[in-house]
Order: structure tokens, then C-alpha cells, then sequence
């Protein structure tokens, strides 16, 4: 690990200010990915500012017909939470699959989003719920969010603050997960917007999340596990690596996604 500075945040705006006077700090909250990277010297990182602590970041609450969740909530505060279990239980059942019981308590929302690892579990959930992702700058609607391989639309210095979930009528994930890690080597969630309209949200199967347009459009024919399972999934431009090819990832997501219709209903 490289020479770093540790500085813990006093605010969201003393944050935002170490990250601009330092273009080389990088935020840490849980450090489930930062710390491990920074141990390999995979990254660097002039100061580490610590944001986890701050009461901005924090809380689940009902606004409305949305449940907003703050950026450091953990993945273990979001699977117990009643409000999410019974509004969005999709994603409450998401959150209780991510890793193990000391990712689930150190790990956040926030961070993962912002990390967009393309097997991290959330950004599915975020893209199918047409989440906004709102900022220490702004407000982004998922459809823009997640851009590329750990890339994602926010700009150097910009903090994510909370994410606001739309209720859907229907909402569920599944996955198949890679035994050593818990990543998702492919997971699929679905959802039923209050609209009536249907997205489907993929991880683990590309290089970044993205809906599965093809499912969509037969599930929107018919809700029915069958449908969902007889969509057509190209292999082209999926991940191919040890722990499976991309043909293989293109049969399982019609697969996950059938499991998921058949949770949802």
C-alpha cells in the first residue's frame, strides 16, 4: 500500500473541498473495494476522506411514492429495513445477497453504485426501479448513470448523497453467484413500475449493467415465467472468463429472469 493521508470529513461540503484541492483523493465509506485495491497497489491515493460518519449520508425514509436511501446506508441495514422489505422487496432481498455478513455491515450503497463493478448486485436494482441518483451536484436518472466498465457519470469531486427508488407494483431479483466471492456472474432483476411498464436489469453478464430489451418486450405480452425464459439473448459483447463463458451467461439471464417473474407474481 502506497503513503496516504486519512482524513475524516467533518462535512459533505469539507469533503467535497478535499476532493477538490486533492485531485489524487479518493472517498472511502465502507472500503470494500478501495482497501482491498489500495493493499495490491492496484491504486493510488494522496488521501483517503472518510465520509461513512456523516449524517447527510444516512437514512431510509418514504417520500412520497419513492423510498430514498442515504449513500452510506449497508447492505446489512437495507435487508432489515421494514420500510424496503415491504415497499421494495425485491431490493431489500438484493442487499441480503450481497457477499457476507461483514461486506453486508461495512459495505454501502453509495459506494457500489459509484464503484460500478459490472458484477456488483445494486446497479441492477438501481437501472430496472428507474432509481435517481442524487448528488453533492445534481440529480441523475439511472437510464445516464452507469456508463461503462467501473465507469459511471459522476464527474471528479462529485459525491453521491442518496438514492430514490420509485415504488414499483412488482419487484424481484435473482442471481448466480460466483461461489468465492458472491459477485454475481449473472443476476437479473425485474420490475413492474407503477406505470405498468417493465424493465429488466442485467449484472455480471457485461461489461456494465444493462436492460434486457428483449425480455422486456415479451414479459410486457405476458408476465409469465415462460415468457421471460423464451426470449432470445445474444452472447455478443457478454464477459467470457474461468467461471463462465459468454454463452453461458447469455442462457443463464433468461433463466434468472424467468426465477425472478415467478418471485414477482
Amino acid at each position: 500500500m502506497y503513503q496516504t493521508t486519512y482524513v475524516r470529513a467533518s462535512s459533505l461540503a469539507e469533503a467535497a473541498n478535499l476532493l477538490r484541492d486533492n485531485p489524487d483523493a479518493k472517498l472511502i465509506s465502507g472500503g470494500q473495494t478501495l482497501v482491498p485495491t489500495l493493499r495490491q497497489r492496484l491504486a493510488r491515493a494522496s488521501h483517503l476522506v472518510d465520509i461513512v460518519h456523516l449524517a447527510e449520508l444516512r437514512g431510509l425514509t418514504l417520500e412520497g411514492d419513492r423510498v430514498v436511501i442515504g449513500a452510506t446506508t449497508t447492505h446489512a441495514e437495507l435487508a432489515a429495513s421494514d420500510l424496503v422489505r415491504q415497499r421494495i422487496p425485491g431490493l431489500a432481498h438484493l442487499a441480503g445477497l450481497i457477499g457476507d455478513p461483514p461486506v453486508r455491515h461495512l459495505g454501502t450503497i453509495g459506494g457500489s453504485i459509484a464503484n460500478n463493478d459490472p458484477a456488483a448486485d445494486y446497479p441492477a436494482a438501481v437501472l430496472a426501479l428507474n432509481a435517481a441518483v442524487h448528488t453533492s451536484r445534481r440529480t441523475i436518472g439511472a437510464d445516464d448513470f452507469f456508463t461503462g466498465l467501473f465507469e459511471t457519470a459522476l464527474d471528479p469531486g462529485e459525491i453521491v448523497v442518496r438514492v430514490s427508488f420509485p415504488i414499483p407494483r412488482r419487484s424481484a431479483y435473482e442471481k448466480f453467484h460466483q461461489s468465492a466471492s458472491r459477485f454475481a456472474l449473472v443476476g437479473v432483476f425485474v420490475a413492474v413500475l407503477a406505470d405498468g411498464s417493465i424493465r429488466v436489469a442485467v449484472t455480471g453478464a457485461g461489461p456494465c449493467v444493462f436492460r434486457a430489451t428483449s425480455i422486456e418486450s415479451a414479459l410486457a405480452r405476458s408476465f409469465t415465467a415462460e415468457a421471460a425464459e423464451s426470449a432470445a439473448i445474444s452472447a455478443d459483447g457478454l464477459n467470457s472468463d474461468i467461471h463462465g463463458s459468454a454463452e453461458f451467461r447469455a442462457h443463464l439471464v433468461p433463466v434468472l429472469a424467468a426465477r425472478a417473474v415467478a418471485q414477482a407474481r
